[in-house]
């Protein structure tokens, strides 16, 4: 009987304390999940916060709101990924060209759990890529982006934008071989470029090749730059989807929300990123990114090892088009960006918008295409070809030639080292 008193008292307590406590905290602090897309409804702050959680969890959405919404969810959980590993690889990482290749095979040959947390890093650097391709896919072959939803296409262009720098910075943070002469050679087409190249290649770089200097700005803009600017963006983003709605499949109409509850939405968001997560960690299980030797700029590798999909599109436009195919692409990308402007139609037949299916087919499609190619490429350029000859004359004017029969330097004791793979 007194263990039962005791127990009624208990939960008494409990039960006043949690009223205290709900009391105590305001409604508003629910803006913060709900700028995070974690809540669709509108926040009820004439009600406890308990109860305007639920109002919020319940709000229907329209109809047609099915799985396919669900890709800006998974490319969302992926993000926070490239956060919480980008946070713990930061731990151990030091950017500097003395120590970046040391301390980076510290991490994954030395650091508990380390190479998983650094290929997980790798695997969502790139599905990140293709997930927000197929998001972007499909609001722009449904139409998604007509009026009053072009600002949040452009500011949905703008994270995709942010997505590539994220992982353009990032690639050269290991400080191997591989890493380096693919940012170098990108550096060259990107220098090659009229008018604006070589402004544009001499800021990213910081030196007159990819040095140090190109190290420290490349770490400074994606662990510093670049998150605070997405974060503004993805808030933006959300707050936009919250102010017009999901768009309809038909005519801008008003469609009621009729449809499930956020909170099935939200699970089912949950359950597709619990599915993406399971093939990231089996992926970087099964398929560990390797390391090339240091970086060394008398040194060319004999072979290229790509861990971004961004990479091989790249390397397929510099190696097959050239920097007019580079910048051609751009402006591709560009005119998709900018297309809302112009498509300013109600109509949403993809059969009616023949422009718009004709830049999108040749977007995505050329993606595709280019990515298949560039994972064909293993090797680097010989030296002589315009990328690369430019940064060689202007770094070795009087120094060390490279031998031009096979287009390698011999590597000296000083400079070759063993190939270094990764160690568990």
């Amino acid at each position: 009987m007194a263990n039962r008193q005791d127990r009624e008292r208990g939960a008494r307590w409990y039960e006043k304390f949690w009223a205290d406590v709900v009391a105590s905290i305001d409604a508003s602090l629910l803006a913060f999940p709900r700028f995070l897309g974690l809540l669709y409804g509108r926040i009820d702050r004439s009600l406890p916060i308990n109860e305007s959680y639920r109002k919020a969890m319940t709000y229907r959405l329209q109809p047609h709101a099915g799985w396919r919404h669900a890709l800006g969810g998974i490319t969302y959980l992926l993000f926070m990924i490239l956060v919480v590993t980008g946070v713990l690889l930061s731990f151990y990482y030091r950017p500097s060209v003395e120590e970046a290749y040391a301390s980076t095979r510290y991490i994954v040959s030395e650091v508990p759990l380390g190479w998983l947390v650094r290929d997980l890093h790798v695997w969502s650097a790139s599905l990140i890529v293709f997930f927000a391709l197929a998001h972007m896919a499909r609001v722009f072959f449904a139409a998604a982006y007509k009026p009053p939803r072009e600002t949040n296409w452009l500011v949905g262009y703008l994270l995709l934008l942010i997505v590539v720098l994220f992982g353009a910075t990032g690639y050269l943070l290991p400080w191997d071989q591989w890493s380096y002469w693919t940012v170098t050679e990108a550096m060259g087409a990107v220098q090659s470029v009229p008018i604006i190249g070589g402004f544009a290649a001499g800021s990213l770089m910081g030196d007159v090749l990819v040095s140090g200097a190109t190290l420290s700005r490349f770490y400074a803009v994606h662990v510093i730059v670049l998150p605070w600017v997405t974060l503004g963006l993805v808030m933006l983003h959300f707050s936009l989807i919250r102010k017009h709605g999901i768009a309809p499949p038909g005519r801008d109409l008003p469609t009621p929300g009729k449809g499930m509850p956020f909170a099935h939405h939200l699970l089912r968001t949950f359950m597709a990123g619990i599915l993406t997560f399971a093939v990231v960690i089996s992926l970087a299980a099964l398929f560990p990114r390797s390391m090339g030797d240091p970086a060394n700029p008398y040194v060319i590798p004999e072979d290229l090892v790509s861990s971004w999909v961004v990479v091989d599109v790249t390397l397929a436009v510099i190696r097959y088009a050239g920097a007019v195919g580079l910048v051609i692409f751009t402006l591709l990308g560009i005119g998709i960006a900018f297309l809302p402007l112009f498509d300013r139609k109600p109509e949403r037949q993809l059969r009616k918008r023949p422009v718009a299916l004709a830049f999108g087919i040749i977007y995505f499609v050329g993606f595709a295409v280019a990515l298949i190619v560039g994972r064909q490429l293993h090797t680097v350029p010989p030296p002589d070809t315009l990328e690369i000859r430019a940064l060689e004359e202007r770094v070795l004017p009087a120094g060390p030639e490279f031998p031009q029969e096979d287009g390698r330097a011999e590597e000296t004791p000083a400079a070759a080292g063993d190939s270094v793979e990764t160690e568990r």
